[in-house]
């Protein structure tokens, strides 16, 4: 395990905030890990979901000597090193080939896995279309009833939906969804449709069922074309981008109940309260839609009798008569006023004229 680092600067102190818990997590990072041995196919599919995943995306160029169901040391201490919460581990042997195991974590522990085999592969360079901006947001598609009613496909279903999830949004744009992945399920047996299947269980200690007889997860990529349609809606129509991936299930682990229940717990705070940026909420206080963080003060009313203004000469009292005692002119005088001065210079004038008579 790493050593609690305590930070030296704001920097450091910035970074460590970042991996703190947060009410709306960011995107997930994926590191790819290859095993000992893995085959052409394994490395493709890897390749194609890395370039999906982009740029949440780690990969490892060096084999790894790495065994998540009987020791998941090493994945621990990569997440952590890492800051990543999620593994795809590509490894062929004799008896599983051309397997993949999808891993989830949990404050950098092992939370849940599931392994797959991949039954058959078309590289997205072989579709000759348009691609996806890598870091767009995928749209989803889940086409079977299986994904909601069998407990190894809700499984999977949530593993992929993390997988392939990027940041939160609160609106969507329809220019902005630029790819769509679909995930479907091959015929159902007449087994899984005539008896109601068991809840999802919890305990890892549970043996694996038998996959041999569940339907073949079909994963494809499409690409949206917007057409003009004359009206404010466009029509929208769908092109393969590939890649196209067919999986079949094999082993699983379920989540510990209590990892479980500590992984599902939401704080006290409002999940709107987050999202606009207060955290915790705070009276008289909001965040209009360009971001800024404004607040409401309330002040008792004002007497303006009782203000204070600057103290100037001109302002005191009784400097008002004496000024209109010295504008009047006396008897006999003449007043000169010069064009180039103004009024109080004619009247010092005066005042002088006074003295000499």
């Amino acid at each position: 395990m790493l050593r609690t680092i305590k930070p030296k600067n704001a920097r450091s102190k910035r970074a460590l905030e970042a991996r703190e818990p947060k009410e709306v997590e960011d995107a997930r990072s994926a590191i790819f890990v290859r095993g000992t041995h893995t085959g052409e196919k394994v490395n493709g599919v890897m390749k194609d979901l890395m370039a999906l995943k982009r740029p949440n995306a780690i990969s490892f160029s060096k084999k790894n000597v790495v065994r998540p169901f009987e020791d998941a040391s090493s994945l621990d201490f990569w997440a952590q090193k890492n800051d990543a919460s999620m593994f795809v581990v590509g490894q062929s042997t004799k008896k599983r080939p051309d397997g993949m195991i999808f891993v989830r974590m949990y404050d950098y522990r092992v939370l849940d896995m599931c392994e797959v085999g991949v039954e058959s592969w078309k590289a997205m360079s072989e579709f000759k279309t348009a691609k996806a901006t890598p870091g767009h947001k995928p749209l989803l598609h889940f086409a079977s009833e299986l994904f909601d009613t069998h407990p190894r496909f809700q499984q999977l279903k949530s593993i992929l939906m993390d997988f392939f999830n990027g940041e939160e949004i609160e609106s969507i744009c329809l220019t902005g969804l630029e790819h769509i992945i679909s995930i479907s399920l091959g015929p159902t047996p007449t087994a899984l449709t005539s008896a109601p299947q068991p809840m999802l269980t919890l305990n890892p200690q549970t043996p694996s069922d038998d996959t041999k007889n569940l339907p073949i997860a079909h994963i494809r990529a499409y690409t949206t074309k917007l057409s003009p349609s004359g009206t404010k809606t466009p029509v929208v129509s769908l092109e393969p981008m590939g890649p196209s991936i067919d999986l079949r299930l094999r082993r699983h682990a379920d989540p510990d109940a209590e990892v479980l229940k500590q992984a599902m717990k939401r704080p006290k705070v409002k999940k709107q309260d987050v999202e606009s940026g207060l955290g915790k909420k705070k009276k008289n206080m909001e965040v209009d839609e360009m971001g800024d963080l404004r607040g409401r003060i309330h002040v008792a009313r004002q007497d303006l009798d009782k203000l204070q203004t600057r103290k100037m000469k001109g302002l005191k009292k009784g400097n008002n008569d004496e000024d209109e005692d010295e504008d009047e002119e006396p008897e006999g005088g003449d007043m000169v006023v010069d064009e180039d001065e103004g009024p109080k210079e004619s009247r010092k004038k005066s005042k002088k004229r006074k003295q000499r008579d």
